[in-house]
């Protein structure tokens, strides 16, 4: 376990995380077959080739995913109870096959539950393309999760 108890998180902190993933042709492809989505803007490299993005992209429910995924370590691994929301999602900038992310989470609230025995804490995700100079935000949300607090991990 190396996540964090609800103790450990600080209002304001920034965790950047260290974990990084470059996204394959094949993730893509999976994640898509996984959930039945045919999107032909991720899967028809023909099609993709028409639009506006000149290429296939990668899903976004995929790279806000992966994202979750990748932030997992550092703040919830083994510690939580439950992913209470995700809210405000955004893709502000496209992602394609080979591009590389890397996420950081800034906690932005936390409270106790009324029984005082968990915590509940509210960070805002944000994730980067790290192959463009620019390092331009790909997707950002707010995840709100409910934490076990040190005294009653058992």
């Amino acid at each position: 376990m190396t996540g964090r108890y609800y103790e450990e998180f600080e209002v304001g902190e920034t965790i950047e995380h260290e974990k990084r993933r470059t996204i394959s042709e094949r993730d893509n492809q999976q994640f898509c077959d996984m959930t039945m989505n045919q999107q032909p803007l991720h899967l028809d490299a023909e099609f993709a080739s028409e639009t506006q993005f000149d290429g296939r992209l990668v899903n976004g429910l995929y790279t806000m995913s992966l994202a979750v995924g990748l932030t997992i370590p550092d703040t919830t691994d083994g510690t939580i109870v439950a992913n209470l929301s995700y809210d405000n999602v955004e893709h502000p900038t496209p992602v394609y096959h080979g591009d590389t992310i890397r996420v950081q989470s800034t906690v932005t609230d936390k409270r106790e539950t009324s029984d005082g025995e968990r915590g509940i804490v509210t960070m805002h995700v944000e994730v980067f393309k790290v192959n463009d100079p620019e390092e331009p935000l790909v997707c950002e949300f707010d995840r709100t999760a409910l934490s076990l607090k040190r005294d009653h991990a058992d």
